[in-house]
């Protein structure tokens, strides 16, 4: 086997019982990225010096038994998430050289661990959009068809634990921004639940909805991650002061005794016919594995759509009030006015869909409309959150696909805005409920990945990547590589 294509815990072994070093490790996953890189555009920034010498500093720790199933391993951060010294841009012309002066706390944490960090990767520009096409840096491509969308807006995380440019990485998920790229890529993906990962130097996208998680090749190595960035943190006033356990414990490969609701309103109008096959083989071998399966009824889900785009949008409009050149970030200079400034300054600063969602917000938020929009939306989403409290109180956990279609081809809804927007309509509803969601390889349809979500209540992340851990020792759809 490939250095690039180790599972964390498979590195970790080997750098345990020094087979390998975390030198020669980096060295193979540079190599990988400088292989595949001009082929899918993943990666916004490589940190090349910055890999190599932390790779050393890891091999120091392991040879002194000072050291975590994370330390020595590759691994990349969203390019939303600070970096101190490291430029942080949202894939935005915003923020293309704003370099911040701290880490994140997720970033701090994967530091102390040991992390390796590779770089930075590509995303929709300030994380709205669902397939990587948003950037205004460049469009990252699906390894599994260089033609097709990788999804978003976490793309670029998503593609090079795909292709081996890092072991694993980190993704925010607003919604469906961690799992629906995982699906449409054939990895994992894991959006906790809201409040449980710090957003503490996260760049705010929709403040009551984004949350940080890892993308990474099997379920073992995302309860590995979780482990480490899973905490209570007194910065982030949203952050939930909730005992952390270790996750890898849940790791069991039976589900008897598990009790698994199928919502019928998930398997949505327009679902691809080859999704729809692959998700019923799927659900056979969740029964398959002793978990005792039945139908469930959530029809406040067809709401989530409409409630969504007027709950993350008006966030949306306030949070990206700070842009204004003033501070950070780019600055239109030449005009005569401050006010000429500021309205030119994000005229040329966002793109198109940001503008389209801060539009979206203002309008709902605006005088006459606050009502009619935002306070109707808020109650939906009351009700949706009701709906699910409702369904695990006879169900561990739901069963879903992560997207209704396969990855897309580049272009092909890029001007329908609204074809764009159904491509969440599973994961929606998640963020908007603040439950957590983990997205793993189910199988393939012409040859393209399908994903499936498994959904639970606040905090039973554990019974989740349970779910994830048997279904993916019995099947081993992540296994195949995209054949680059």
């Amino acid at each position: 086997m490939n250095l690039y294509d180790l599972t964390i815990h498979q590195a970790h072994q080997l750098l345990k019982n020094r087979e390998i070093s975390s030198i020669e490790l980096t060295k193979a996953v540079l190599e990988r990225s400088a292989q595949v890189e001009k082929k899918v555009r993943a990666l916004v920034t490589i940190t090349e010096e910055l890999a190599l010498s932390e790779a050393e500093k890891a091999d120091k720790r392991i040879s002194d038994g000072d050291f975590t199933p994370l330390t020595g391993i590759p691994a990349l951060v969203k390019d939303n998430m600070c970096t101190k010294g490291i430029r942080t841009t949202c894939s935005s012309k915003m923020l293309e050289n704003f370099i911040p002066p701290y880490d994140a706390t997720v970033v701090e944490k994967l530091r102390e661990a040991g992390m390796v960090l590779m770089g930075k990767t590509n995303m929709d520009e300030f994380a709205m959009g669902s397939s990587t096409e948003n950037s205004a840096l460049f469009i990252t491509h699906n390894p599994w068809g260089l033609d097709r969308v990788p999804g978003g807006s976490s793309g670029g995380s998503a593609v090079a634990v795909a292709t081996g440019e890092a072991l694993y990485a980190l993704g925010s998920d607003t919604g469906g921004s961690i799992r629906q790229p995982a699906g449409f890529c054939s990895v994992v993906g894991f959006k906790p639940t809201y409040g449980r990962v710090s957003r503490y130097g996260l760049v705010a996208f929709a403040s009551s909805l984004d949350q940080i998680g890892p993308l990474t090749k099997d379920v073992t190595d995302s309860a590995l991650v979780m482990n480490v960035i899973a905490s209570y943190d007194a910065r982030d006033s949203t952050s939930v002061n909730y005992p952390v356990p270790d996750y890898t414990k849940s790791l069991v490969p039976d589900l008897h005794g598990l009790r698994l609701g199928i919502p019928r309103e998930y398997f949505v109008e327009g679902m691809e016919k080859g999704v729809e096959e692959v998700m019923r083989t799927a659900i056979a071998k969740l029964k398959e594995l002793g978990a005792t399966v039945e139908e469930v009824s959530l029809p406040h889900t067809k709401y989530a759509l409409a409630a969504y785009y007027i709950i993350a949008p008006s966030e949306a409009m306030a949070n990206l009030a700070r842009y204004d050149g003033v501070k950070y970030g780019f600055s239109f200079q030449e005009t005569e006015s401050m006010w000429d400034a500021l309205e030119k300054t994000r005229q040329f600063g966002f793109g198109p869909e940001v503008k389209r969602r801060i539009i979206l917000g203002t309008y709902a938020l605006s005088a006459g409309y606050y009502d009619a929009y935002y306070l109707k939306a808020q109650k939906v989403r009351t009700l949706i959150r009701r709906e699910f409290e409702d369904a695990f109180e006879r169900f561990d956990a739901v069963v879903t696909p992560t997207s209704p279609t396969v990855p897309f081809k580049i272009g092909e809804k890029v001007d329908d805005p609204l074809q764009m927007y159904l491509s969440d309509v599973c994961t929606l509803p998640i963020n908007i409920a603040g439950i957590p969601g983990l997205s793993i390889p189910a199988g393939f349809a012409d040859g393209l990945p399908v994903g499936m979500q498994v959904i639970g209540k606040p905090f039973s992340e554990e019974t989740l990547l349970r779910i994830g851990f048997a279904y993916e020792q019995a099947t081993g759809w992540g296994e195949r590589k995209p054949p680059l």
